[in-house]
Order: structure tokens, then C-alpha cells, then sequence
């Protein structure tokens, strides 16, 4: 196998349901040996209690998020287990966490223990709103990051009820940018010796995605609204009616919306004064679309997409999952994959979202069974059998 960019990094993983792990295995699939710490008998909580299972006890959600790793079940409630994740950070390089703030100090395995163990360890907190804060004791999960952000405000379509993003948006983006903070870290701890605590929040990430609505804030004094499928810098960029449905679209400049009523044979639209500038058409963003939808309803959204292409304006159906990873680029992509399994057989997996010309990402690794690993990683903590025995007998393994 092509060595990958973070073999020999050994990252600990001690997270369950969706950011953390996802993380984690991000980490892995560059190369990193994860080991995925596990409470006994319940494992990670996706395990079982979330998502779709085929035959096995895992559900796909988990088979999908903990690829290239390890498993080992440790009871963390025993002072056997502390000891034994103990041994493990004196090596590791990073370690990955998301219990409750503080919950991890209170057992003697927080920041200030491990880096007391290991200085050069990066020791990554994952939570609903951070390590600090009056909110850091609320449990935190996406919808509340959601809610609380502000992304809700500007979801859905304007005096409708509440909506959330159709994707876990505060989970993955904290991943993301848990990820890369994590590296950055990492990459300074080999230059001076000294690890970190990165302290990342699903809070935090859904509010670093608000980048638009925030300045649009900042520079009207007004909370931005939603808008349904349009953008409040720039118009006509949305979803338009047409004979069969819907397509996406966008004319966002002004050569593009010159070209867009050229080509829709729509003239009389450059010498309206309601529409004449970008601030104008957001200003007249109802009326705008009407006069564009009076057009796009004589064909169906097949014809309008390939004619916009055709004269270089941005335009794409609206996919199902099915038709979206069925489509021909995704399969160029190989955005979905499949991995042998010990239980299920081949699986579905998400492909890589990033591709490495040198060192390509592979999966080397089944997503684990529960403590599949867990006598492979004793013994290379140099544990005997005789040592194993003891261990289990003080409940280190539940």
C-alpha cells in the first residue's frame, strides 16, 4: 500500500455518535492509527442505537463514520481502565474526546493529567458549546448548535416555522474544523515539544459558517431572515418552477444577467429599471423571479439547464441521494464505495471528499468490532497473558 501523509501518528479516540468520530476517522483515512476507545457491552452509541442496520449489531451510521480504526472496550469507570488508556497516551500523538466538559477531569483524564503523561500530546475536546462559557454544561447536539447559532433563523422560506439544515451542518463542520486545529497542533508540537488542548464546539463551528448573514447583519443593522433557496447578496441565484418541477440556477453578476435574458429571449427585461442592478433585482427579488418563472414554465427543467450551461450560466437539477450518487460524476468521483465487513459483507461506504494525487487514501481498515483490537493493543502495550488476566479480573474491560 502507498504510504499516506499521517502514518505513524497514533490518535486515540474516545467519542461516540457523529463529530468526534467523524473526525477520527478522517485522521485515519490519511493514515493515522486510530484507536477507537469503547465503553464494554455498548460500544459507541451508533453502534446500535442509531440508524439502519443490516444484519449485524452495527448500524450503517456507524459503519460510516469509523472505518480505519481499531477498537478496544475499556471501562473508564475503573481505575484498571484509566491505566490502561493511561499507557496508551504515553505514545499517542493526539487524542480525541467529546464527553461532557470536565467529565474526563473528574475521572483523571483530562488535558492537564495526559499532558502531565505525554507533553507533546494534542488533546482535542469536541462539545455542544465548549470548554468555557455559561453554556458549557448544556448537553449539545446539532439541532440545539443549529437553533442557537443563529442557522435556523435563516432556514426555511420567510414566515414559515422552523427549519433546520437537511444535514448535520454543526456536527460535520466541527469535525472539519476540529481536524484541522487538531493538525495545526500536531504540526507545532513536533517543532517545539509541547502539545495543546483544542477546544472545538458545534456552537462555534455553526456560527464560523455564518459569514454572509452575520456581515449582512453587521453592515444593515438588521437580522438577516430566510429566503428559501436565495441568496441575499446577489439575484436571480435560486431555484426557479418550471414545467416538470424545479432547477437551480444563478445569473450572480451583471455580464451573467445580461446573457441570462439574452439567451431566454427576454430583452425587454435589460431596460426595466427594477432590475437594472444587483441591488435593484434583490431589492424586486418577488417580481424578478415571477417574470423569469413566466418563461422557465413553457419547458421542463432538462431543456433549461442544458441551454444555461450551453451559454456558460450556472444551472443543475435538484437530486435525490439516489440520483445524486448514481449520477456519472459522482461515480468518476467514487463517492460511493465498498468496504468488506467481517459481519455484513461489502458495505456501502461515502468515498474520500478529497483526493491526494501521491499518496491516495485507502481503506485499510474495517470499521471495528466491538474490542476487536483489544488483546492486539495489550499486547503491544507489552502486556502478557498473566497481565491481561488481572485487568480483566479489576474490570478494566467491563
Amino acid at each position: 500500500m502507498t504510504s499516506l501523509p499521517l502514518e505513524g501518528v497514533r490518535v486515540l479516540d474516545i467519542s461516540q455518535v457523529m463529530a468526534g468520530p467523524y473526525a477520527c476517522m478522517l485522521l485515519g483515512d490519511m493514515g493515522a492509527d486510530v484507536i477507537k476507545i469503547e465503553p464494554p457491552r455498548t460500544g459507541d452509541q451508533t453502534r446500535g442505537a442509531m440508524g439502519f442496520k443490516l444484519k449485524g449489531a452495527d448500524s450503517l451510521g456507524f459503519l460510516n463514520m469509523n472505518r480505519n480504526k481499531r477498537s478496544i472496550a475499556l471501562d473508564l469507570k475503573t481505575e484498571a481502565g484509566r491505566a490502561v488508556l493511561l499507557r496508551l497516551a504515553k505514545d499517542a500523538d493526539i487524542l480525541v474526546e467529546n464527553y461532557r466538559p470536565g467529565a474526563l477531569r473528574r475521572m483523571g483524564l483530562g488535558w492537564d493529567e495526559l499532558r502531565a503523561v505525554n507533553p507533546k500530546l494534542v488533546y482535542t475536546s469536541i462539545s455542544g458549546f465548549g470548554q468555557t462559557g455559561p453554556w458549557a454544561d448544556r448537553p449539545g447536539f446539532d439541532l440545539m448548535a443549529q437553533a442557537m447559532s443563529g442557522v435556523m433563523s435563516v432556514t426555511g422560506y420567510p414566515g414559515g416555522p422552523p427549519v433546520k439544515a437537511g444535514v448535520p451542518v454543526a456536527d460535520i463542520g466541527c469535525a472539519l474544523f476540529a481536524v484541522y486545529a487538531t493538525l495545526a497542533a500536531y504540526t507545532g508540537a513536533q517543532r517545539t515539544g509541547q502539545g495543546q488542548h483544542v477546544d472545538a464546539s458545534l456552537f462555534d463551528s455553526a456560527l464560523a459558517f455564518s459569514v454572509w448573514d452575520v456581515c449582512d447583519w453587521w453592515g444593515t443593522g438588521k437580522p438577516p431572515q430566510p429566503l428559501g433557496t436565495s441568496n441575499k447578496m446577489t439575484a436571480p441565484y435560486q431555484a426557479m418552477a418550471c414545467a416538470d418541477g424545479h432547477f437551480v440556477m444563478g445569473a450572480n453578476s451583471q455580464k451573467l444577467w445580461e446573457q441570462l435574458c439574452r439567451v431566454l429571449g427576454r430583452e425587454e427585461l435589460l431596460a426595466d429599471a427594477r432590475f437594472s442592478t444587483i441591488a435593484l433585482r434583490l431589492q424586486h427579488r418577488a417580481e424578478l423571479q415571477e417574470e423569469l418563472e413566466r418563461t422557465f414554465l413553457t419547458r421542463g427543467k432538462e431543456h433549461w439547464v442544458a441551454l444555461l450551461l450551453e451559454h456558460g450560466l450556472p444551472a443543475g437539477p435538484i437530486l435525490s441521494y439516489p440520483e445524486a450518487f448514481g449520477s456519472e460524476h459522482a461515480r468518476a468521483r467514487g463517492m460511493r464505495m465498498e468496504i468488506d465487513h467481517p459481519v455484513e459483507g461489502r458495505v456501502p461506504n461515502i468515498g474520500f471528499a478529497v483526493k491526494l494525487s501521491g499518496t491516495p487514501q485507502q481503506v485499510r481498515r474495517h470499521p471495528p468490532l466491538l474490542g476487536e483490537h483489544t488483546r492486539e493493543l495489550l499486547a503491544e502495550l507489552g502486556c502478557d497473558d498473566a497481565e491481561m488476566a488481572r485487568l480483566r479480573a479489576d474490570g478494566a474491560f467491563g
